[in-house]
């Protein structure tokens, strides 16, 4: 392998590795931001569940005012049924005090309801706050690991960059300029293995005789049909490896 095409190797090595963290650094807000959503659900909830637990108060302090309006409507009634000079007035007196028993009556019925719902309201209520209080944590947690990683992978880049701008000045410009170009068309693959005498990228078998140069180039090749740097990596023989070393 030549000085030049190791250094193009290592050139794609390090812009795919800046790409994988370009793409890290950017998703790590997004799962900040599910997280959070997840938080929203939890504080909607505990919102929810308060609105009920507060109607249901607000509900039975407004019956408890009104049982005391019927009692007191009631004791002028009574006061009033005393003076009475008719039976027809008694009577009606007597009508107006039944119709506020029966109201407070039903007022006292609905306020046991209630306090049998209220039960059930406060727990889940107190479970709500219980679990938004532990998904604040884990938010917290997250975030502070993101900003972390983030800060991580920004100097990782930094790194990536440096390195690949001293690669890049021993690269030829017209090296340079065709790897970047078929990295912009190819979307960052620029170099394939040509070992099984066809482009791995593009599938396309080479030429015969064009794959012998490659197998002993002194130079860069170029797949004919894609553009791709080409490289020959020779398969190793196992056995004679083995036998070597004994």
């Amino acid at each position: 392998m030549t000085p030049e095409l190791e250094a193009v190797l290592k050139l794609q090595t390090l812009d795919n590795r800046a790409t994988e963290l370009q793409k890290e650094i950017e998703s790590l807000p997004k799962q900040v931001a599910d997280i959070e959503r997840k938080l929203e659900v939890h504080t909607r909830k505990l919102e929810v569940d308060r609105n009920v637990m507060n109607g249901n108060q607000k509900e039975r302090k407004l019956l408890e005012d009104d049982i005391k309006v019927q009692e007191q409507k009631m004791s002028k009634l009574r006061d009033q049924m005393t003076q009475a000079k008719t039976n027809d007035q008694y009577r009606a007196f007597q009508n107006e005090i039944t119709y506020c028993e029966t109201a407070i009556r039903k007022s006292e019925d609905r306020i046991l309801e209630l306090m049998g719902e209220a039960e059930p309201l406060e727990k889940n209520a107190k479970a709500a706050e219980v679990a938004l209080k532990e998904e604040r944590a884990k938010v917290e947690a997250e975030k502070d690991r993101v900003r972390q990683r983030t800060a991580e992978d920004q100097e990782f880049l930094r790194q990536a960059r440096e390195e690949r701008n001293k690669v890049s000045a021993t690269i030829p410009v017209p090296t340079l300029a065709h790897y970047e170009r078929i990295r912009k068309r190819w979307r960052g693959i620029v170099i394939a293995d040509a070992t099984d005498g066809r482009c791995s990228a593009c599938q396309m078998k080479l030429r015969p005789q064009y794959f012998q140069e490659l197998r002993h180039a002194d130079k860069l090749y170029f797949c004919e049909s894609c553009g791709r740097i080409l490289y020959y990596n020779p398969p190793v023989n196992l056995e004679h490896e083995m036998h070597s070393k004994v």
